[in-house]
């Protein structure tokens, strides 16, 4: 063959395996944005798609797999030109509105149902590929190794997921990007069925079949521990991968550049590893590792450990993408070191994808059974410790690690054990764990406290390790607003004005323990909004503010947001925003599309509140862009906390359209309005423009 038409053939491949990487990794951004106000911006919308993905990629090289060993060439041909031609026929992939939830329905399954009808066979079709080119590229260049083409696959991937948050979310509305998707698509079947062609015309010539028959005589046949670790190594990184999104999308925020950074991170370990052996230096990255894992743990340690530490944004962020970093390096360039002979790509990249299925269904389908808290996480820094520990310490093949591991190793998981327990007992010494629950929505619990002391016994609601809600159990204290909720904050001002007027009606997205119900009165009616299924149970079984209060409640269960979106207007004379999950920004309620929703449910005099409390982010920005947006005008007001009366310092913006409204109520603590503006909508919310 002449080098010209071996150029030629090399480019082909590379420009496919390219192209259906890029496509395969931008799809996810993509449809997980579109969907992600239908499910309440939960971090869980993100990782069920993941787990969706993964298993979508591991049913694709099972095709593969099956296609390269049971097929023959015009049968493989025939199937798969069908398939990319039924993957056309499902164009676009812009889910139908049809697919919102209702209440009572699980989400996951509804999620896993909608990708399966939308993305499903594309995607099919985008993650077969890899393997599959791989395999044609031996047979059509025998004696290159294939694997170059893997790392390859790897950086259009990466190109994919950085383009998304830095470029693309911003430069195209959500419908045009499933257009342009779908265009894309469009040029990765021309060129799949070129690759696919020129394979079965030269599958059967002689002197290609002759030489891939003696090249594959020679080759090694793989052990049952190496296929073993093919899948335990990618099913640990990818387990940590999810583990470490969901840990920082539940206190910061549900956006796809907390999506994309640790994705990301997961890739480029995959391009620096598969690229050439050089790059991954045992000891080096296995000592990162436990560097970096160690001081996550120590982090977490102070921050919820009643220590008074707090940590940046950026500096948690860091932190804990470093440890996912140099893990995914230890876990794959580990697996780099067992790849097999070309002759069994397909079976390698098939256990390769199992596992990082395997993972990520761990995660999102058996933890949030197994436990009540992000457990997995933190017994995945231990494992991870572990594992690094191994690679440095046990590089030698006889060393004294290396022949005690499998006794050091139980060793040190069971002390670990020991020391979160006897942690557990610490807390508990102070403080009475009453409940625990982790859903789709997060993990919610409830912690009672100085029950010796009458007069501060007290009961606290968390969501993550934030506190969302406190109740005091003295019975001149038990109907007194407490948390972000009292008489001298920005929602305790809004209600000392709508209280002017007899019979109000209140709406509240986010529920809580029912805080706000204490200030209402007879002939009052307060409606609010709570998608976690355990909260309302929680603020029923362990507080008192529905019960005691004397106006007539009702409690919705469902995302705010499209609760209102289906009622008839609802007539507010006060609307208050309040559903954070942790310290994460409801995102998806603060956009241009979700107040087009509230209007219609408010009066002409009524009052928009909305709590910007947060530790990392400034929220003011974006509701001042609102505001400006409706023609509504807008006090920020800042109250400090009292920890003796359970108060935090809290932060709230009020809106209304009369400025009256707002001046009626001036304090010392209120900032002006002319600060920058920032319009979120539901294609574009950039966390940056608002960093603290």
């Amino acid at each position: 063959m002449s080098r010209l038409r071996t150029g030629l053939l090399g480019l082909n491949f590379a420009c496919t395996i390219f192209v259906s990487a890029f496509l395969l990794f931008q799809v996810q951004p993509i449809i997980s944005k579109i969907i992600l106000p239908w499910f309440g911006g939960s971090p869980a919308v993100w990782t069920t798609c993941m787990v969706f993905f993964q298993t979508a990629l591991f049913t694709g090289y099972c095709y593969a797999h099956v296609s390269e060993k049971l097929f023959r060439p015009l049968t493989r041909l025939i199937v798969h030109l069908s398939l990319i031609g039924l993957a056309l026929w499902t164009l676009p992939i812009t889910p139908d509105a049809g697919w919102k939830p209702t209440a009572d329905e699980p989400p996951t399954w509804r999620i896993l149902c909608l990708l399966a009808a939308t993305v499903g066979l594309p995607y099919f079709v985008l993650s077969s590929t890899g393997p599959l080119l791989q395999a044609w590229f031996t047979r059509a260049l025998p004696g290159r190794s294939p694997y170059r083409l893997y790392a390859l696959s790897n950086v259009g991937s990466l190109l994919a997921l950085l383009s998304y948050p830095f470029y693309v979310e911003g430069a195209f509305a959500i419908g045009q990007q499933g257009q342009l998707w779908s265009a894309g698509f469009v040029l990765f079947a021309a060129l799949c069925v070129v690759a696919a062609l020129i394979d079965w015309m030269r599958h059967d010539k002689a002197s290609v079949t002759s030489r891939a028959v003696a090249a594959s005589d020679l080759a090694i046949k793989p052990t049952l521990t190496q296929r073993s670790l093919w899948l335990l190594l990618p099913a640990f990184a990818s387990m940590m991968l999810l583990a470490t999104t969901n840990h920082v999308c539940q206190d910061v925020a549900v956006i796809p550049f907390l999506w994309v950074v640790p994705l990301s991170l997961y890739l480029l370990s995959f391009i620096i590893c598969f690229d050439h052996e050089r790059w991954y230096v045992r000891q080096w990255f296995g000592l990162g590792a436990m560097a970096t894992l160690g001081a996550v743990a120590g982090v977490d340690q102070l921050i919820t450990g009643g220590h008074g530490v707090a940590f940046s944004f950026t500096q948690e962020l860091v932190l804990h993408f470093a440890a996912l970093f140099f893990l995914c390096m230890v876990c794959h360039g580990e697996l780099v070191r067992l790849k097999p002979d070309p002759k069994y790509v397909t079976e390698f990249y098939l256990l390769v994808s199992a596992g990082g299925a395997l993972g990520g269904m761990f995660v999102s389908l058996a933890a949030p059974a197994l436990f009540s808290t992000f457990f997995e996480w933190k017994l995945g820094l231990v494992l991870g410790c572990l594992l690094a520990a191994f690679v440095v310490l046990g590089s030698q093949p006889n060393s004294w690690f290396r022949r005690r591991f499998y006794i050091v190793a139980p060793l040190l998981l069971v002390l670990f054990l020991g020391a979160s327990a006897a942690s557990d007992a610490k807390k508990a010494r102070c403080s009475d764990m009453l409940d625990v629950t982790r859903n789709f929505y997060g993990v919610v619990r409830v912690v009672e406290r100085q029950k010796e002391v009458p007069q501060l016994h007290q009961r606290n609601f968390y969501s993550g390790r934030i506190v969302h809600g406190i109740q005091f159990f003295e019975p001149q204290l038990r109907r007194q607003p407490t948390a972000y909720f009292g008489p001298n904050t920005g929602v305790g001002r809004a209600f000392a004005h709508v209280k002017q007027n007899e019979n109000i009606r209140v709406g509240v997205v986010g529920l809580g323990v029912g805080s706000l119900a204490a200030y209402a009165r007879t002939g009052d009616y307060f409606r609010f909004y709570e998608i976690n299924p355990d909260v309302p149970r929680f603020a029923d079984k362990y507080f008192t503010f529905l019960s005691d209060c004397p106006a007539e409640t009702d409690v919705v269960l469902g995302d705010g947001r499209l609760s209102l979106q289906r009622e008839s207007s609802q007539q507010f004379d006060l609307l208050v925003l309040d559903a954070f999950s942790g310290d994460a920004v409801p995102t998806h309620l603060l956009t241009r599309e979700a107040f087009e929703i509230y209007l219609p449910h408010l009066k002409a005099d009524s009052v928009l509140a909305v709590n910007i409390s947060n530790r990392y982010l400034g929220l003011s920005p974006v509701v001042r862009g609102l505001a400006e947006e409706f023609g509504f005008k807008s006090v920020h007001l800042i109250s400090k906390g009292d920890a003796p009366r359970g108060l935090f310092d809290a932060e709230w913006m009020l809106l209304a359209r009369d400025e009256s409204v707002l001046a009626t109520h001036r304090v010392d603590s209120e900032k002006d309005d002319d600060g920058p503006r920032v319009l979120w909508t539901d294609d574009h919310s950039n966390l940056f423009e608002i960093l603290r």
